[in-house]
């Protein structure tokens, strides 16, 4: 019977909805135990939060000042040492989970599963390759844990109202000579988060300009929503590369996409496979966004996106 150990990510003292999905992706294992651990300078309040998630079985907190930042260095040794016992150690496939978790595999000396995006045994997962236009299925090896990345965009989040007990665990954490924490700069400022966020707004270089990038930014503030780019408005310098949604950038399942001004190149379409609702608008009316929106308008998103702002307001 699976046993499965998921390391939270968190910031802020925060959880990050990525861990949720993570449960759901072990509860497809029909696991004895999902646990849940939690690497923090003071875990209690992102320990309280994953012990609210439904089908968690236990919360293991591991109290250190050297993990106040998310350094994989740090926090990867910490991991593999906790591991013993589990059959399955899951991370997201967020940059903080591709950064850690083949640092955990190494140290276990075992292979790494990458994107996990669906469960078909206990060692045997599919997985998207070449930007995601093919899935295969993989067998992790027999008689050693299984380390994988979860990837976010195809597992919904579990829900709450569960009560794991939480556990502090002592594990011996130190700050690597090789690696330090220089500093942490994040974009967006109030927006939600855009790899997590359940609706985002994009603009591409139809928009025209960075100036004019603002009507991007007032429209998904209006929404609520986070707010990406694509490759070709990024290339353009329009907005910075953390905003990139895409093959190259990030790939994300928001429940409502808003592309403006997106042509819908593959690499861009790539990213955005999972999302629940699409909506297109463009003058363009030949463009390729067109033949996967669900909802498309063809129109100059100038005269466009003040009126449905207005239609909100």
């Amino acid at each position: 019977m699976a046993k499965v150990l998921i390391v939270a990510e968190h910031q802020d003292g925060r959880l990050n909805g990525s861990t949720a999905k993570c449960v759901t992706a072990a509860q497809a294992l029909s696991p004895e135990a999902v646990d849940i651990v939690v690497l923090a300078a003071d875990p209690a309040a992102v320990a309280a939060e994953a012990a609210a998630i439904a089908g968690v079985s236990r919360v293991l907190t591991v109290a250190n000042e050297a993990n106040a930042h998310a350094i994989a260095q740090v926090l990867a040794p910490q991991v593999a040492k906790l591991a013993e016992g589990y059959t399955h150690v899951f991370g997201p496939s967020s940059t903080f989970g591709k950064d850690l978790m083949p640092c955990v595999a190494a140290l276990l000396g075992v292979p790494q599963v990458s994107d996990l995006m669906s469960v078909e045994g206990e060692r045997t997962f599919k997985r998207p390759i070449y930007a995601g236009n093919a899935i295969i299925t993989v067998e992790a090896p027999a008689g050693q844990a299984v380390v994988a990345t979860v990837r976010t965009a195809s597992w919904k989040e579990a829900g709450t109202g569960g009560s794991a007990a939480i556990e502090a665990v002592g594990v011996d954490a130190s700050l690597p000579s090789h690696t330090r924490f220089v500093g942490l700069a994040a974009g967006g400022g109030d927006r939600p988060d855009l790899q997590s966020a359940k609706r985002v707004v994009s603009g591409g270089r139809g928009v025209g300009s960075a100036e004019n990038f603002d009507i991007i930014y007032r429209f998904a503030d209006r929404l609520g929503a986070a707010v990406g780019a694509s490759r070709a408005a990024v290339d353009a310098g329009y907005c910075p590369n953390e905003m990139q949604v895409g093959q190259t950038g990030k790939i994300i399942a928001p429940e409502l996409y808003v592309a403006i001004g997106i042509s819908g190149a593959i690499q861009h379409l790539t990213g955005i496979k999972d999302a629940g609702t699409i909506v297109a608008i463009n003058k363009d009316p030949d463009a390729a966004i067109f033949e996967i929106a669900d909802i498309g308008l063809v129109g100059d998103l100038f005269q466009v996106l003040p009126e449905l702002e207005a239609a909100l307001g």
